[in-house]
């Protein structure tokens, strides 16, 4: 910076200084923007050392490969998702047996993991397959997971019942008493 920068950077009132701050903000808001429409933000990383397997387990287990391919699309950026097999079986038209012998041949073929959270499974794709955020994520892979929920699987609001009752004005009350009284 030369003297006479110095010297205009000082003569900047208050205000100015605030607009100038401001403007940059403002710029870097719109870089930020502009970078989230990137057509490479929704994408996965797949390791071309293993495609030779991921070919295999289309082979062997084509809804295995529905399954996996499922995961990998909803999967967070730390290689998780949690979801009940049910969801499975909603979003991909499979009965639960169909489901649940795919599922064991992911996870028998290193394809996934699988931990629980309560009934629920937490699936975590195997991170030397592929991979949905930066490399540095992986230390957090069972830790954050998105979760999908299926409709099947929820609790329905019942209509509620409604009782008639008929109210007994306090006349015909005294004279059914009184008339008991009579009798």
């Amino acid at each position: 910076m030369t003297v006479g920068e110095n010297l205009k950077q000082a003569d900047t009132t208050f205000a100015d200084r605030a607009r100038q701050l401001e403007e940059k903000e403002e710029e870097a808001r719109k870089a930020e923007k502009e970078a989230k429409k990137s057509p490479f933000n929704n994408f996965v990383q797949v390791n071309l050392d293993y495609t030779n397997q991921i070919i295999q387990l289309a082979r062997i287990s084509p809804k295995g490969a529905q399954i996996f391919a499922f995961l990998v699309e909803h999967m967070d950026g730390y290689n998780a998702l949690v979801c009940s097999s049910a969801v499975l079986q909603e979003a991909l038209g499979m009965s639960r047996a169909s489901v649940t012998r795919a599922v064991k041949v992911l996870k028998d073929s290193k394809f996934i993991d699988i931990k629980k959270s309560g009934t629920t499974n937490v699936y975590l794709i195997n991170s030397e397959l592929v991979w949905k955020s930066w490399g540095t994520n992986y230390k957090y892979a069972e830790f954050n997971a998105k979760v999908l929920i299926a409709e099947s699987e929820q609790e329905h609001e019942k209509p509620e019942t409604k009782v008639k009752t008929r109210k007994k004005s306090t006349a015909e009350v005294v004279q059914k008493k009184a008339g008991a009284d009579n009798g």
